[in-house]
């Protein structure tokens, strides 16, 4: 098939596409990561978003089921260089090509790029419409511009479990080919579901934390209640696509818990929503982080973790008034930990849990083990 993309600002592209055909818009942004494409695809944190792989080449993996993060692919789709229809590994069930269209979701390809990723560095991310019914320059701007913004639409009510449930699988063996099953949980948390990835729910399991996880609009008395009958010792914020200033429900529910003393840690989202909750408004980033190689530093241990990150929005400086900053982005100098001073809350800005990344900051599950 053919793809036209126009982007906002008046850039207009043609170039080839497969998977699924259609008009569909979103925001774009770029990822540096080498690989886990699937890992990434599936992360609930890129729904409405087209992801553009800055790595040239994509798909020669291919897909398998036990690198899914979620169910289904969440992103809008995605852009690649150049596009591997074929897989080459031995865990590969089916290639990229196959999942995408199994999947009904586009993939552009024989695209530069390069160039979208300079576009989006110096004017930010970029909302765009791709189509393969409407070749038409100003019927695509105007569909553009009668369409909803990311930031205009609910996407944690999307991803986020409709039902309970208890996740009792730990982290990945290679070894094993299996996951593991880790039979000594001495603590359980409820985990509030604005978008989590699978790999989270496995490294609490894997650090030692019975995990039941809850929808994203669970109340906040309901998980008091459980708390003060020692049915849960903590609570753990997720993932989870969209701004955080507009999700004021839940940032009503947080502050409950806080009041509460209730222990807490979360991750990406549920980092900006704890800031909103103590009273520190997120801001979009230009272009946002991501990718699997982002220098962190521990500003505890000075230790620098490499990380995978995935965010447009970031917590204030102004933070640091109610909060021990605990991690600095070394790309960007933005904050990226934080610890609070009168309640016994952590978060982090980047994915502790990798799929797809390196895994230096995992020893922060153990820690809100022992903070339980």
């Amino acid at each position: 098939m053919k793809a036209y993309i126009f982007i906002e600002g008046g850039v207009f592209l043609c170039a080839d596409a497969l998977g699924a055909s259609g008009t569909y818009t979103g925001e774009m942004i770029f990822n540096t990561s080498m690989t886990g494409y699937q890992e990434i695809l599936t992360d609930p944190s890129y729904a409405g978003q087209f992801i553009v792989f800055t790595m040239p080449e994509i798909g020669i993996v291919g897909t398998n089921q036990d690198d899914m993060e979620s169910s289904k692919i969440h992103a809008c789709g995605m852009f690649t260089r150049r596009l591997n229809t074929f897989a080459s590994n031995f865990r590969s069930t089916a290639s990229l090509a196959e999942f995408l269209k199994s999947q009904g979701k586009i993939a552009v390809y024989n695209i530069d790029t390069r160039a979208l990723t300079k576009l989006m560095r110096s004017r930010g991310a970029q909302n765009i419409i791709v189509s393969t019914e409407i070749s038409d320059k100003n019927e695509l701007e105007a569909r553009l511009k009668s369409s909803k913004k990311i930031a205009e639409i609910d996407f944690v009510a999307e991803v986020s479990t409709k039902e309970g449930y208890t996740h009792n699988k730990g982290v990945w063996s290679c070894a094993k080919g299996a996951y593991e099953s880790p039979e000594k949980l001495t603590k359980c948390v409820a985990v509030l579901d604005y978008g989590v990835k699978q790999n989270i729910l496995n490294e609490l399991v894997s650090a030692g934390i019975k995990v039941r996880v809850f929808a994203h609009d669970t109340k906040a008395d309901a998980l008091i209640d459980m708390f003060k009958k020692g049915d849960i010792n903590g609570v753990f914020l997720s993932n989870g696509p969209g701004d955080p200033v507009s999700l004021g429900a839940q940032i009503a529910e947080i502050k409950k818990l806080i009041e509460a003393k209730i222990p807490m840690f979360g991750i990406c989202l549920g980092h900006q929503l704890l800031s909103n909750a103590f009273g520190y408004p997120t801001y979009k980033l230009k272009f946002g982080q991501h990718g699997s190689n982002h220098p962190v530093q521990n500003l505890i241990t000075g230790a620098v973790e490499i990380t995978s990150q995935n965010h447009n929005y970031n917590v204030p400086e102004s933070i640091a008034e109610v909060a021990n900053i605990t991690h600095r982005n070394l790309f960007d100098n933005t904050i990226e930990g934080v610890a609070y001073k009168n309640a016994p809350v952590f978060s982090v800005q980047h994915h502790p849990e990798s799929s797809a990344g390196p895994h230096e900051s995992e020893y922060l599950f153990a820690q809100f083990l022992k903070a339980l």
